[in-house]
Formats: structure tokens, sequence, C-alpha cells
């Protein structure tokens, strides 16, 4: 089975997870741009149960029911939670080998930078995904 670990810039936080995950997608919704700081969002979606966490976390709530966790120290944006739904989304930048992403595909489009082209295959919802 695949290990997803990761941290922050500093190494003050670690993760891991042993977890298949639930999905991987790239999200270009305007929130996740802002708090992210990029131009879009790509994580990995866990259940919370399955990830540790060692070291200390910062969060900031960026909607009722979801919280961002950042590195309190150098400020690394390492995952978004959302409590109700026992879910964690670890940021792709944030794992020590970014290449075992694999996405499945875009969400949120209506809101994709003009200038970047999306020619990889994969599903595009203007909006949140269909349920599964």
């Amino acid at each position: 089975m695949t290990k997803y670990q990761g941290g922050c810039h500093c190494g003050a936080v670690r993760y891991g997870t042993e977890a298949a995950p639930l999905n991987q997608r790239v999200c270009h919704c305007r929130r996740c741009q802002k708090v992210i700081g990029a131009a879009f969002n790509a994580r990995l979606l866990f259940r919370i149960d399955d990830v540790t966490v060692e070291g200390e976390v910062a969060t900031v709530n960026t909607s009722p029911d979801l919280k961002r966790g950042f590195c309190a120290a150098c400020g690394t944006t390492l995952f978004s939670r959302r409590d109700s739904a026992g879910i964690v989304g670890i940021t792709t930048g944030s794992l020590d080998d970014p290449s075992l992403f694999k996405p499945e595909m875009h969400m949120w489009t209506a809101s994709k930078q003009p200038w970047l082209q999306l020619e990889d295959g994969l599903p595009h919802h203007e909006g949140a995904p269909p349920p599964n």
C-alpha cells in the first residue's frame, strides 16, 4: 500500500497515512485560490481518522464548516478539514512525493483563471461535482 507522507516547509509539522485517498481533485474556486495563494488547490481527500498529524498546526475557518490548517511556525498550508463530514483534504504541494497525486477531475472551473489551459483529458465541472 502507498504511504502518503508530508509536512510543512520548516519541518515542524509532519503528517502521514497509509489509507487510499477517497478522491483526488483540482479545485478552481475563488475561495481556494485566495487561501492557497495560487490558481487552484490540488488535493487528496482522506478520512480524518486515517491521517496522523504531529506538530503545532494553526487553523482558520474559511467557511462555517471548513477549517484550513497550516504550520504555526512557517505558515505552510497543509490541509482543509470538514469535521461534519469527517474528511480532510491534504495539499499536494506539502507531500514529500507530490508525484503520488493522480487527479481525477477539475471542479469549480467556472472560476478557473483564463490563462490556465486544461488539456489533461480529465472531467471538468463548472461547480461542485455530482455526488458519488
